[in-house]
């Protein structure tokens, strides 16, 4: 099951260099697990929807091979979505945006907890590798922005960049689209939050910050561990913690607000940081900091259990039954209000330890109400008109 308006190629030669490239026909199930180094999920699940599901079996004659060379990474490829708009709405009661923009599809950071992974089944791609390794990105989104904006019936309100893929992904340095975003919207003075990961978000503060002087820009950064040996599993290819923290210190020195996203909460895994997280964040220049805990949502479930499997072996019932008690049983819960925050003795436990942590470090939960009076309605010939 493939969308109509995704265009695939294979290979992208101008992505990053240099981590080898894995024959198509080579099933990434049955690759030796250095072939995955700096991958986040074990396996390339099929899809939801897939008619047929495959049982990748190794007989012999490929660990032979792997045996006889080095096995060769799996390469990042980028191909083309051809949406036809840019800005996705939504009606979601627990959430504080109706709307949000994603440059790409897909993830190299790997998060093996992304929420988003089961989007890449409308693809007929996996939410596993695939997800990470088979990118897409939308290189028209500036263009079909503008025509959004410039629409008598478009009314402003904030707009969330980063909601279901991170903006400053590793190819975002060479394509820089979501920096073009930006640049249309401080054009048209229209509101803007970022969600992100990485560190390369610093590159665009000349645009952000006249944007955030005004009321009209803000930036989150997600933090999700101080111990570089889980983060590096957790998110394999997104900005180590010390550089996030970096990232927060060097926009709040900028005059951009900034909140800090401690998500998510693993019990078992990285609950026992809470505390240390909230001061890291705030001694870097955070004024607000926010808590979601782990959700497993379709294929994720699946996907996560393995990598405890094959990363934490010794942890894996233990924070598996965690989580379960988080969910009345159940391994998620998909209901507003509580899929963010789960259920039960321990999901208010780690509640009231971020609370009690973010009123010691005088820190709010809230985020920042962005000015909306400001927009300026672009023409359909690209100039501006007061709105």
């Amino acid at each position: 099951m493939r969308h109509s308006n995704i265009h695939i190629r294979e290979q992208d030669p101008s992505l990053l260099p240099g981590d080898g490239w894995t024959d198509p026909a080579i099933d990434t199930d049955i690759l030796p697990n250095r072939a995955r180094k700096g991958r986040g999920a074990v396996s390339n699940m099929d899809g939801r929807f897939e008619r047929l599901h495959h049982q990748p079996v190794d007989d012999g004659w490929m660990t032979s091979l792997m045996e006889d060379q080095d096995a060769p990474r799996i390469r990042t490829t980028l191909g083309i979505d051809g949406a036809r708009s840019v800005i996705t709405k939504n009606q979601s009661p627990d959430v504080p945006f109706d709307r949000s923009i994603n440059p790409y599809r897909g993830c190299e950071h790997g998060c093996i907890y992304c929420f988003a992974r089961p989007t890449h089944a409308y693809l007929g791609l996996s939410p596993g590798l695939d997800f990470e390794t088979r990118l897409f990105w939308k290189p028209d989104a500036p263009a079909l922005l503008r025509k959004q904006l410039a629409a008598k019936s478009y009314m402003p309100a904030p707009i969330v960049i980063g909601t279901s893929t991170d903006p400053y992904q590793p190819v975002e340095r060479e394509k820089q689209l979501t920096r073009s975003i930006i640049r249309v919207l401080g054009d048209c003075q229209h509101p803007f939050s970022i969600i992100t990961k990485g560190a390369l978000v610093t590159r665009d503060i000349d645009l952000i910050a006249p944007m955030a002087a005004r009321k009209r820009a803000s930036v989150a950064v997600s933090v999700t561990s101080l111990d570089h040996r889980l983060s590096n599993l957790l998110e394999p290819r997104a900005s180590a913690p010390h550089r996030r923290l970096d990232a927060i210190r060097k926009l709040a020195d900028a005059g951009i607000p900034v909140t800090a996203l401690c998500a998510p909460i693993i019990p078992g895994l990285n609950d026992m940081e809470i505390e240390n997280l909230v001061a890291a964040v705030r001694n870097a220049g955070a004024t607000s900091v926010s808590h979601i805990v782990v959700r497993l949502p379709l294929e994720i479930a699946d996907l996560f259990e393995e990598w405890l499997e094959a990363n934490y072996p010794d942890r894996k019932t233990k924070v598996m039954s965690l989580i379960r008690q988080m969910r009345d049983g159940e391994r998620y819960q998909s209901e507003f209000g509580t899929r963010m925050r789960g259920t039960g003795p321990i999901a208010d436990l780690i509640a009231r330890r971020f609370d009690a942590a973010r009123k010691k470090h005088g820190m709010t939960g809230r985020s920042l109400n962005l000015d909306c009076s400001g927009f300026i309605r672009p023409n359909a010939n690209g100039q501006m008109s007061l709105f």
